[in-house]
């Protein structure tokens, strides 16, 4: 019952952002869910007028955007995805974590561009990007060899006040 719960609480939020973001369906220069990629970039921390915490985020030579996040103080890279309902990690990563579900916990059903699979859902208690935090984040453990990267879903981007695709940056914003 409460993973129909959080599912439909994150469906509730993607009806919400999604077409805020629809312009950039077409757009050649959107992250595109998981494909490989190497190292991300440094982010750039920059205060904003409004006294908010923002980073902003170039895209790669292929149009990706990929952060380093903090997942409980240990770093992880995560390529932005905002496509993906939650942050989804790789078994090797989550286990890095100290996260090892055990099969009976792998009872979510996952999408992919590979089909579907079972996902193992958890929470992330402290996600943090530059100095934007955002604390208690729905995340998905997927199994071996289901994805390349870790993805930085709206679990995490719909808690922040603003995020935005411009002039080929994406704003991270709370």
């Amino acid at each position: 019952m409460r993973s129909i719960v959080t599912f439909a609480g994150l469906a509730l939020a993607a009806s919400i952002l999604v077409p805020r973001y629809a312009a950039h369906i077409g757009d050649p220069h959107a992250p595109l869910a998981m494909a490989a990629r190497p190292q991300p970039p440094a982010v750039n921390n920059a205060a904003n007028p409004a006294n908010s915490r923002s980073v902003v985020v170039p895209r790669d030579g292929r149009g990706h955007f990929e952060v380093e996040a903090h997942i409980d103080g240990r770093p992880l890279n995560f390529m932005v995805d905002t496509g993906a309902t939650v942050i989804a990690l790789t078994a090797a990563d989550a286990a890095r974590l100290g996260i090892r579900p055990a099969p009976r916990e792998f009872v979510a059903e996952v999408r992919t561009a590979n089909g579907t699979v079972r996902a193992a859902p958890t929470r992330l208690n402290r996600v943090e990007i530059g100095d934007l935090v955002v604390r208690d984040v729905a995340a998905l453990v997927m199994p071996d060899g289901a994805l390349s990267d870790n993805l930085l879903g709206l679990s995490f981007l719909s808690r922040l006040r603003h995020f935005e695709y411009t002039d080929g940056k994406l704003v991270l914003e709370q």
